[in-house]
Protein backbone atom coordinates (compact mmCIF):
# COMPACT_ATOMS: atom_id res chain seq x y z
CA UNK A 1 0.00 0.00 0.00
CA UNK A 2 1.17 3.58 -0.70
CA UNK A 3 1.79 5.47 2.18
CA UNK A 4 1.09 8.84 2.18
CA UNK A 5 2.64 11.68 4.25
CA UNK A 6 0.52 11.67 7.13
CA UNK A 7 -0.39 7.92 7.04
CA UNK A 8 3.04 7.41 6.70
CA UNK A 9 4.10 10.07 10.04
CA UNK A 10 0.82 8.45 11.84
CA UNK A 11 1.50 4.57 11.23
CA UNK A 12 4.95 4.62 12.11
CA UNK A 13 4.39 6.76 15.08
CA UNK A 14 1.75 4.04 16.23
CA UNK A 15 3.74 1.37 15.41
CA UNK A 16 6.95 2.45 17.40
CA UNK A 17 4.34 3.38 20.28
CA UNK A 18 6.13 6.72 20.16
CA UNK A 19 3.80 9.13 19.53
CA UNK A 20 -0.15 9.74 20.13
CA UNK A 21 -1.73 9.93 16.91
CA UNK A 22 -2.33 13.70 18.08
CA UNK A 23 0.75 14.23 17.32
CA UNK A 24 0.63 13.56 13.65
CA UNK A 25 -1.25 16.64 12.77
CA UNK A 26 1.23 18.54 13.78
CA UNK A 27 4.07 16.92 12.10
CA UNK A 28 2.86 16.74 9.12
CA UNK A 29 2.35 20.82 9.51
CA UNK A 30 5.58 21.15 9.63
CA UNK A 31 6.71 19.10 6.80
CA UNK A 32 4.27 20.11 4.79
CA UNK A 33 4.95 23.87 5.15
CA UNK A 34 4.13 25.60 1.87
CA UNK A 35 7.33 25.42 -0.60
CA UNK A 36 8.93 28.34 -2.81
CA UNK A 37 7.44 30.06 -5.74
CA UNK A 38 7.22 28.25 -8.48
CA UNK A 39 8.90 25.08 -7.10
CA UNK A 40 5.46 23.22 -6.71
CA UNK A 41 5.71 20.24 -4.28
CA UNK A 42 9.40 20.94 -3.91
CA UNK A 43 9.78 20.74 0.11
CA UNK A 44 11.62 24.17 0.96
CA UNK A 45 15.42 24.10 1.60
CA UNK A 46 16.82 24.35 5.06
CA UNK A 47 16.47 27.74 6.42
CA UNK A 48 18.70 27.16 9.77
CA UNK A 49 22.70 28.06 10.22
CA UNK A 50 24.43 25.27 9.00
CA UNK A 51 28.25 25.56 9.57
CA UNK A 52 30.53 26.45 6.88
CA UNK A 53 32.43 22.96 7.93
CA UNK A 54 29.19 21.02 7.29
CA UNK A 55 28.36 22.70 4.12
CA UNK A 56 31.67 21.59 2.82
CA UNK A 57 30.94 18.45 3.73
CA UNK A 58 27.50 18.22 1.90
CA UNK A 59 29.37 19.64 -1.57
CA UNK A 60 33.36 17.56 -1.47
CA UNK A 61 31.47 15.02 0.65
CA UNK A 62 28.12 12.75 0.83
CA UNK A 63 27.36 14.49 4.04
CA UNK A 64 29.48 14.25 7.53
CA UNK A 65 30.00 11.43 9.98
CA UNK A 66 30.04 11.96 13.82
CA UNK A 67 33.20 14.07 14.35
CA UNK A 68 33.73 14.99 10.52
CA UNK A 69 32.45 18.92 11.14
CA UNK A 70 34.61 19.42 14.29
CA UNK A 71 37.73 17.31 12.06
CA UNK A 72 37.33 20.03 9.41
CA UNK A 73 36.61 23.30 11.69
CA UNK A 74 40.10 22.23 13.37
CA UNK A 75 42.04 21.60 10.51
CA UNK A 76 40.29 23.85 8.05
CA UNK A 77 38.59 23.88 5.01
CA UNK A 78 41.54 24.46 2.67
CA UNK A 79 43.56 21.90 4.00
CA UNK A 80 40.58 19.38 4.23
CA UNK A 81 40.10 19.97 0.27
CA UNK A 82 44.32 19.55 -0.14
CA UNK A 83 43.89 16.33 1.78
CA UNK A 84 41.09 15.18 -0.10
CA UNK A 85 42.80 15.59 -3.29
CA UNK A 86 45.57 12.77 -2.89
CA UNK A 87 43.12 9.99 -2.20
CA UNK A 88 45.95 7.67 -2.29
CA UNK A 89 47.77 8.86 0.43
CA UNK A 90 44.53 8.98 2.64
CA UNK A 91 44.71 5.28 4.69
CA UNK A 92 41.41 3.56 4.39
CA UNK A 93 39.39 2.02 7.21
CA UNK A 94 40.19 -1.45 7.26
CA UNK A 95 37.10 -2.70 8.02
CA UNK A 96 36.06 -1.11 4.56
CA UNK A 97 39.04 -2.85 2.87
CA UNK A 98 37.77 -6.17 4.84
CA UNK A 99 34.42 -5.71 3.49
CA UNK A 100 35.09 -4.84 -0.28
CA UNK A 101 37.79 -8.02 -0.08
CA UNK A 102 34.19 -10.31 1.33
CA UNK A 103 33.27 -9.51 -1.99
CA UNK A 104 35.65 -11.68 -3.37
CA UNK A 105 36.34 -12.37 -7.32
CA UNK A 106 32.93 -10.20 -8.34
CA UNK A 107 35.48 -7.03 -8.40
CA UNK A 108 38.02 -8.62 -10.03
CA UNK A 109 39.48 -5.89 -12.37
CA UNK A 110 40.06 -8.93 -14.97
CA UNK A 111 37.08 -8.75 -17.52
CA UNK A 112 38.08 -12.72 -18.48
CA UNK A 113 37.35 -14.25 -14.68
CA UNK A 114 33.93 -12.54 -14.64
CA UNK A 115 31.82 -13.97 -17.90
CA UNK A 116 31.27 -17.48 -16.38
CA UNK A 117 29.35 -15.13 -12.93
CA UNK A 118 25.96 -14.11 -13.14
CA UNK A 119 25.02 -10.43 -13.96
CA UNK A 120 23.01 -9.85 -11.49
CA UNK A 121 25.50 -11.41 -9.10
CA UNK A 122 28.04 -8.96 -11.01
CA UNK A 123 25.91 -5.59 -10.87
CA UNK A 124 24.74 -6.50 -7.20
CA UNK A 125 28.52 -6.73 -6.04
CA UNK A 126 29.40 -3.49 -7.88
CA UNK A 127 25.94 -1.67 -6.59
CA UNK A 128 27.25 -2.53 -2.83
CA UNK A 129 30.88 -1.65 -3.06
CA UNK A 130 29.88 1.63 -4.67
CA UNK A 131 27.42 2.02 -1.67
CA UNK A 132 29.93 1.14 1.07
CA UNK A 133 32.64 3.01 -0.21
CA UNK A 134 30.09 6.23 -0.42
CA UNK A 135 29.55 5.68 3.22
CA UNK A 136 32.93 4.32 5.24
CA UNK A 137 35.55 6.03 2.52
CA UNK A 138 37.67 8.87 3.90
CA UNK A 139 38.77 9.44 0.45
CA UNK A 140 34.97 11.33 -0.13
CA UNK A 141 36.04 13.81 -2.91
CA UNK A 142 37.22 10.97 -4.58
CA UNK A 143 33.89 9.31 -4.55
CA UNK A 144 32.41 12.27 -5.41
CA UNK A 145 33.71 12.38 -8.59
CA UNK A 146 33.17 8.48 -9.17
CA UNK A 147 29.85 9.37 -8.79
CA UNK A 148 29.84 12.61 -11.26
CA UNK A 149 32.07 11.08 -13.53
CA UNK A 150 29.66 7.53 -13.52
CA UNK A 151 26.73 9.83 -14.55
CA UNK A 152 28.75 11.51 -17.09
CA UNK A 153 29.88 8.48 -18.76
CA UNK A 154 26.58 6.49 -18.20
CA UNK A 155 26.53 2.40 -18.98
CA UNK A 156 23.64 0.70 -18.55
CA UNK A 157 25.39 -2.51 -16.46
CA UNK A 158 22.51 -4.53 -18.08
CA UNK A 159 22.96 -4.31 -21.89
CA UNK A 160 25.28 -6.27 -23.94
CA UNK A 161 27.75 -7.61 -21.64
CA UNK A 162 27.88 -4.62 -19.29
CA UNK A 163 27.37 -6.42 -16.11
CA UNK A 164 31.24 -7.79 -16.25
CA UNK A 165 32.50 -5.07 -18.24
CA UNK A 166 31.35 -1.99 -16.19
CA UNK A 167 33.28 -3.37 -13.09
CA UNK A 168 36.09 -2.82 -15.25
CA UNK A 169 35.26 0.45 -16.47
CA UNK A 170 34.61 1.60 -12.78
CA UNK A 171 38.37 0.26 -11.89
CA UNK A 172 40.23 1.44 -14.76
CA UNK A 173 38.49 4.43 -16.79
CA UNK A 174 36.11 6.36 -13.41
CA UNK A 175 38.26 5.97 -10.56
CA UNK A 176 41.48 5.70 -12.15
CA UNK A 177 41.33 9.01 -14.01
CA UNK A 178 38.74 11.42 -11.99
CA UNK A 179 41.11 13.57 -10.79
CA UNK A 180 43.29 13.06 -13.76
CA UNK A 181 43.56 14.61 -16.72
CA UNK A 182 40.32 15.02 -18.51
CA UNK A 183 42.07 13.83 -21.82
CA UNK A 184 43.23 10.41 -20.13
CA UNK A 185 39.79 9.94 -18.16
CA UNK A 186 38.05 10.60 -21.83
CA UNK A 187 40.72 8.28 -23.77
CA UNK A 188 40.39 5.61 -20.96
CA UNK A 189 36.39 5.87 -21.83
CA UNK A 190 37.10 5.38 -25.66
CA UNK A 191 38.73 2.33 -25.36
CA UNK A 192 36.42 0.60 -22.28
CA UNK A 193 34.96 -2.75 -23.64
CA UNK A 194 32.22 -1.36 -21.48
CA UNK A 195 31.41 1.67 -23.40
CA UNK A 196 31.85 0.83 -26.54
CA UNK A 197 29.54 -1.97 -26.50
CA UNK A 198 27.18 0.37 -24.24
CA UNK A 199 26.94 2.69 -27.33
CA UNK A 200 27.36 0.27 -30.23
CA UNK A 201 30.81 0.91 -31.61
CA UNK A 202 31.68 -2.60 -31.41
CA UNK A 203 29.75 -2.57 -34.64
CA UNK A 204 31.07 0.58 -36.49
CA UNK A 205 32.68 -0.42 -39.46
CA UNK A 206 34.27 0.41 -42.62
CA UNK A 207 30.98 0.91 -45.37
CA UNK A 208 28.49 0.88 -42.55
CA UNK A 209 29.52 2.87 -39.97
CA UNK A 210 27.65 3.36 -36.75
CA UNK A 211 27.05 7.05 -35.44
CA UNK A 212 26.18 6.09 -31.87
CA UNK A 213 28.91 6.79 -29.75
CA UNK A 214 30.13 9.31 -32.23
CA UNK A 215 27.05 11.07 -31.69
CA UNK A 216 27.66 10.91 -27.75
CA UNK A 217 30.64 11.06 -27.46
CA UNK A 218 30.44 14.75 -29.21
CA UNK A 219 27.32 15.52 -27.19
CA UNK A 220 27.17 14.46 -23.66
CA UNK A 221 30.96 13.74 -23.18
CA UNK A 222 32.86 16.77 -24.53
CA UNK A 223 31.35 19.77 -26.33
CA UNK A 224 27.91 19.48 -25.63
CA UNK A 225 24.22 19.75 -27.84
CA UNK A 226 25.29 23.68 -29.17
CA UNK A 227 29.02 22.39 -29.40
CA UNK A 228 29.34 23.70 -32.49
CA UNK A 229 29.53 20.26 -34.46
CA UNK A 230 27.40 19.27 -37.02
CA UNK A 231 26.41 15.51 -38.28
CA UNK A 232 28.94 15.72 -40.88
CA UNK A 233 31.34 15.83 -38.05
CA UNK A 234 29.22 13.05 -36.15
CA UNK A 235 29.72 10.78 -39.61
CA UNK A 236 33.53 11.82 -39.72
CA UNK A 237 34.03 10.87 -35.97
CA UNK A 238 31.96 7.51 -36.66
CA UNK A 239 34.35 6.81 -39.59
CA UNK A 240 37.27 7.57 -37.03
CA UNK A 241 36.68 5.27 -35.05
CA UNK A 242 35.64 2.12 -36.78
CA UNK A 243 37.63 -0.85 -35.98
CA UNK A 244 37.88 0.36 -32.44
CA UNK A 245 35.89 -3.14 -30.42
CA UNK A 246 36.59 -5.34 -27.79
CA UNK A 247 38.21 -8.81 -28.21
CA UNK A 248 35.53 -11.07 -28.10
CA UNK A 249 37.68 -14.89 -27.16
CA UNK A 250 41.31 -14.52 -26.16
CA UNK A 251 42.00 -11.50 -23.80
CA UNK A 252 37.99 -11.31 -23.60
CA UNK A 253 36.80 -7.84 -22.98
CA UNK A 254 40.04 -5.72 -23.68
CA UNK A 255 39.89 -2.91 -26.00
CA UNK A 256 40.73 -4.41 -29.65
CA UNK A 257 41.80 -2.25 -32.71
CA UNK A 258 40.27 -4.36 -35.54
CA UNK A 259 42.30 -3.16 -38.55
CA UNK A 260 40.76 -4.93 -41.18
CA UNK A 261 37.07 -2.95 -39.97
CA UNK A 262 38.92 0.60 -39.88
CA UNK A 263 38.02 3.23 -42.72
CA UNK A 264 41.32 4.68 -43.51
CA UNK A 265 40.19 7.63 -45.95
CA UNK A 266 40.71 10.60 -44.99
CA UNK A 267 38.36 12.61 -42.87
CA UNK A 268 37.73 16.20 -41.45
CA UNK A 269 36.66 16.51 -37.73
CA UNK A 270 35.34 20.08 -36.03
CA UNK A 271 37.63 21.83 -39.55
CA UNK A 272 40.17 20.18 -39.25
CA UNK A 273 42.17 17.83 -41.69
CA UNK A 274 42.96 13.67 -40.47
CA UNK A 275 45.16 12.10 -43.08
CA UNK A 276 44.59 9.16 -44.72
CA UNK A 277 46.04 5.53 -43.38
CA UNK A 278 45.90 6.78 -39.98
CA UNK A 279 45.06 3.63 -38.21
CA UNK A 280 43.72 3.74 -34.93
CA UNK A 281 45.61 6.92 -34.51
CA UNK A 282 42.52 8.35 -36.11
CA UNK A 283 40.57 7.82 -33.26
CA UNK A 284 43.09 9.05 -30.63
CA UNK A 285 43.20 12.34 -32.81
CA UNK A 286 39.50 12.82 -32.39
CA UNK A 287 40.11 12.80 -28.72
CA UNK A 288 42.91 15.27 -28.78
CA UNK A 289 40.49 17.40 -30.89
CA UNK A 290 37.50 17.46 -29.13
CA UNK A 291 39.32 17.27 -25.12
CA UNK A 292 41.43 20.64 -25.95
CA UNK A 293 37.95 22.42 -27.65
CA UNK A 294 37.48 25.33 -25.89
CA UNK A 295 33.04 24.42 -25.99
CA UNK A 296 34.65 21.41 -23.94
CA UNK A 297 36.29 23.24 -21.09
CA UNK A 298 33.23 25.46 -20.37
CA UNK A 299 30.96 22.59 -20.61
CA UNK A 300 32.98 20.46 -18.14
CA UNK A 301 33.29 23.14 -15.85
CA UNK A 302 29.37 24.17 -15.86
CA UNK A 303 28.56 21.01 -15.29
CA UNK A 304 30.96 20.94 -12.31
CA UNK A 305 29.87 24.11 -11.08
CA UNK A 306 26.16 22.37 -11.03
CA UNK A 307 26.88 19.37 -9.18
CA UNK A 308 28.91 20.76 -6.66
CA UNK A 309 27.23 24.32 -6.11
CA UNK A 310 23.26 23.65 -7.41
CA UNK A 311 24.20 26.85 -9.77
CA UNK A 312 26.88 27.78 -12.39
CA UNK A 313 27.77 31.58 -11.87
CA UNK A 314 29.40 32.74 -15.57
CA UNK A 315 32.66 34.49 -13.70
CA UNK A 316 33.50 31.30 -11.93
CA UNK A 317 32.63 29.10 -14.84
CA UNK A 318 34.62 31.35 -16.93
CA UNK A 319 37.22 31.04 -15.00
CA UNK A 320 37.17 27.21 -14.82
CA UNK A 321 37.30 26.78 -18.58
CA UNK A 322 40.44 29.12 -18.64
CA UNK A 323 41.87 27.25 -16.29
CA UNK A 324 40.95 23.73 -17.77
CA UNK A 325 42.59 24.68 -21.06
CA UNK A 326 45.77 26.30 -19.48
CA UNK A 327 46.67 22.84 -17.31
CA UNK A 328 45.65 20.55 -19.85
CA UNK A 329 42.42 19.89 -18.12
CA UNK A 330 43.68 18.80 -14.84
CA UNK A 331 40.71 18.02 -12.92
CA UNK A 332 42.21 18.98 -9.47
CA UNK A 333 42.98 21.97 -10.44
CA UNK A 334 39.32 22.81 -11.14
CA UNK A 335 38.06 21.36 -7.60
CA UNK A 336 40.52 23.73 -6.24
CA UNK A 337 38.54 26.57 -8.22
CA UNK A 338 35.46 25.46 -7.42
CA UNK A 339 35.31 24.10 -3.67
CA UNK A 340 37.48 27.00 -2.55
CA UNK A 341 34.84 29.56 -4.24
CA UNK A 342 32.85 31.28 -1.71
CA UNK A 343 30.11 29.83 -3.62
CA UNK A 344 30.17 26.94 -1.33
CA UNK A 345 29.14 28.47 1.62
CA UNK A 346 26.35 31.64 -0.64
CA UNK A 347 25.14 29.00 -3.15
CA UNK A 348 21.65 27.38 -2.94
CA UNK A 349 20.95 24.31 -1.51
CA UNK A 350 20.93 21.14 -3.92
CA UNK A 351 18.29 18.71 -3.74
CA UNK A 352 19.48 15.05 -2.97
CA UNK A 353 19.15 12.37 -4.99
CA UNK A 354 18.07 9.24 -3.90
CA UNK A 355 21.43 8.16 -3.35
CA UNK A 356 22.83 11.04 -1.61
CA UNK A 357 19.93 10.71 0.57
CA UNK A 358 20.72 7.49 1.64
CA UNK A 359 24.31 7.77 2.00
CA UNK A 360 23.98 10.54 3.95
CA UNK A 361 21.92 9.24 6.23
CA UNK A 362 24.08 6.15 6.74
CA UNK A 363 26.69 8.53 7.61
CA UNK A 364 25.27 11.07 9.87
CA UNK A 365 23.99 8.02 12.23
CA UNK A 366 27.22 6.64 11.96
CA UNK A 367 25.42 3.38 10.26
CA UNK A 368 26.88 -0.20 10.28
CA UNK A 369 25.44 -1.60 7.03
CA UNK A 370 26.71 -4.03 4.40
CA UNK A 371 25.49 -1.95 1.56
CA UNK A 372 23.93 -4.94 0.28
CA UNK A 373 20.12 -5.56 -0.68
CA UNK A 374 18.50 -4.23 2.07
CA UNK A 375 19.86 -0.68 1.48
CA UNK A 376 19.50 -1.34 -2.39
CA UNK A 377 15.91 -2.35 -2.44
CA UNK A 378 15.29 0.94 -1.04
CA UNK A 379 17.15 3.02 -4.15
CA UNK A 380 15.43 0.78 -6.21
CA UNK A 381 12.49 2.14 -4.40
CA UNK A 382 13.58 5.54 -4.54
CA UNK A 383 13.71 5.31 -8.35
CA UNK A 384 18.11 5.45 -8.06
CA UNK A 385 19.46 1.94 -8.94
CA UNK A 386 22.96 2.71 -9.18
CA UNK A 387 24.32 1.46 -12.84
CA UNK A 388 20.56 0.95 -13.74
CA UNK A 389 19.50 4.05 -16.08
CA UNK A 390 19.25 2.79 -19.72
CA UNK A 391 19.53 6.41 -21.27
CA UNK A 392 23.65 7.44 -22.23
CA UNK A 393 23.16 11.03 -20.15
CA UNK A 394 22.96 9.77 -16.76
CA UNK A 395 20.28 10.13 -13.93
CA UNK A 396 19.00 13.23 -13.75
CA UNK A 397 20.00 16.26 -11.26
CA UNK A 398 17.45 18.25 -11.82
CA UNK A 399 15.10 17.93 -8.50
CA UNK A 400 11.77 18.09 -10.58
CA UNK A 401 12.82 14.58 -11.72
CA UNK A 402 12.73 13.29 -7.99
CA UNK A 403 9.56 14.60 -6.18
CA UNK A 404 7.80 11.76 -6.88
CA UNK A 405 9.97 9.78 -4.60
CA UNK A 406 9.48 11.56 -1.52
CA UNK A 407 7.43 8.54 0.31
CA UNK A 408 9.85 6.13 -0.46
CA UNK A 409 12.55 8.24 1.55
CA UNK A 410 10.01 8.61 4.33
CA UNK A 411 9.91 4.46 4.02
CA UNK A 412 13.81 4.38 4.36
CA UNK A 413 13.75 6.72 7.27
CA UNK A 414 11.63 4.66 9.48
CA UNK A 415 12.59 1.48 8.40
CA UNK A 416 16.44 2.58 9.40
CA UNK A 417 15.68 3.59 12.18
CA UNK A 418 13.56 0.75 13.39
CA UNK A 419 16.36 -1.83 12.30
CA UNK A 420 14.54 -3.28 9.51
CA UNK A 421 16.75 -2.56 6.44
CA UNK A 422 18.72 -5.90 6.07
CA UNK A 423 22.12 -5.78 7.38
CA UNK A 424 22.03 -2.11 8.47
CA UNK A 425 21.79 -0.81 12.28
CA UNK A 426 21.84 2.58 13.25
CA UNK A 427 23.61 2.75 17.24
CA UNK A 428 21.17 5.38 18.46
CA UNK A 429 21.41 4.58 21.60
CA UNK A 430 24.84 5.10 21.44
CA UNK A 431 24.98 8.45 19.46
CA UNK A 432 22.29 9.70 21.91
CA UNK A 433 24.40 9.02 25.04
CA UNK A 434 27.27 10.72 23.77
CA UNK A 435 24.87 13.84 23.38
CA UNK A 436 23.76 13.11 27.21
CA UNK A 437 27.18 13.91 28.38
CA UNK A 438 26.99 16.74 26.71
CA UNK A 439 23.71 18.23 28.26
CA UNK A 440 21.89 17.46 24.57
CA UNK A 441 18.64 15.84 24.65
CA UNK A 442 18.19 12.78 22.36
CA UNK A 443 16.30 15.13 19.69
CA UNK A 444 18.93 17.95 19.30
CA UNK A 445 21.80 15.52 19.11
CA UNK A 446 20.45 13.35 15.90
CA UNK A 447 18.87 16.36 14.55
CA UNK A 448 22.80 18.53 15.11
CA UNK A 449 24.14 15.18 13.36
CA UNK A 450 21.70 14.99 10.55
CA UNK A 451 21.00 18.70 10.13
CA UNK A 452 24.75 20.21 10.22
CA UNK A 453 24.05 23.23 12.72
CA UNK A 454 24.06 23.70 16.48
CA UNK A 455 21.46 21.86 18.55
CA UNK A 456 19.92 24.98 19.69
CA UNK A 457 20.11 27.03 16.34
CA UNK A 458 16.11 28.25 16.57
CA UNK A 459 15.18 26.45 13.38
CA UNK A 460 16.07 23.44 15.03
CA UNK A 461 14.31 24.32 17.76
CA UNK A 462 11.21 24.86 16.17
CA UNK A 463 11.15 21.55 14.54
CA UNK A 464 11.82 19.81 18.11
CA UNK A 465 9.02 21.46 19.64
CA UNK A 466 6.63 20.18 17.33
CA UNK A 467 7.88 16.70 18.08
CA UNK A 468 4.95 15.01 20.23
CA UNK A 469 6.64 14.67 23.50
CA UNK A 470 6.14 11.04 23.92
CA UNK A 471 7.86 10.52 20.81
CA UNK A 472 10.67 7.74 21.29
CA UNK A 473 14.08 8.40 20.37
CA UNK A 474 14.19 5.96 16.99
CA UNK A 475 10.98 8.05 16.05
CA UNK A 476 12.98 11.18 16.82
CA UNK A 477 15.49 9.95 14.17
CA UNK A 478 13.42 8.89 11.63
CA UNK A 479 11.35 12.44 11.79
CA UNK A 480 14.90 14.58 11.11
CA UNK A 481 15.55 12.30 8.35
CA UNK A 482 12.23 12.47 6.80
CA UNK A 483 12.41 16.61 7.26
CA UNK A 484 12.55 19.07 4.65
CA UNK A 485 16.18 20.10 5.56
CA UNK A 486 17.39 16.76 5.67
CA UNK A 487 16.32 16.40 1.47
CA UNK A 488 19.33 19.30 0.29
CA UNK A 489 22.71 19.06 0.63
Amino acid sequence: MSLTRRKLLCVGAAALGAAALTGCESLENHFAKPPPPGADALPPGPSGKVSEAARLLNRAAFGPRPGDIAYVERIGAAAYLEEQLKPDAIEEPKFLQWRLRSLGDSLNPDPGLLFDEDDKRLVAALRQATTLRAVYSKRQLQERMVEFWSDHFNIYAFKNEGAQLKIVDDHETIRKHGLGRFRDLLGASARSAAMLGYLDNGVNKRGAPNENYARELMELHTLGVNGGYTQRDVLEVARCLTGWTSQKHWRRGEFLFDSGAHDNGAKTVLGNLIPAHGGVHDGDRVLDIVAAHPATAHRISRKLCLYFLGEAPEPLTASMAKTFQETDGDIKSLMRLVLNSSEVQSSAFIFKRPFDYAVSALRAFDVDTDGGAGVQEHLEKMGQSLFGWPMPNGYPTQEGAWLGGLPPRWNFALDLTQGRVQNTKAPLDALIERGIAEGLSSAQTLSSLALGRAAHDPETSALLARFPKTMDARAQGACVLMSPDFQWR
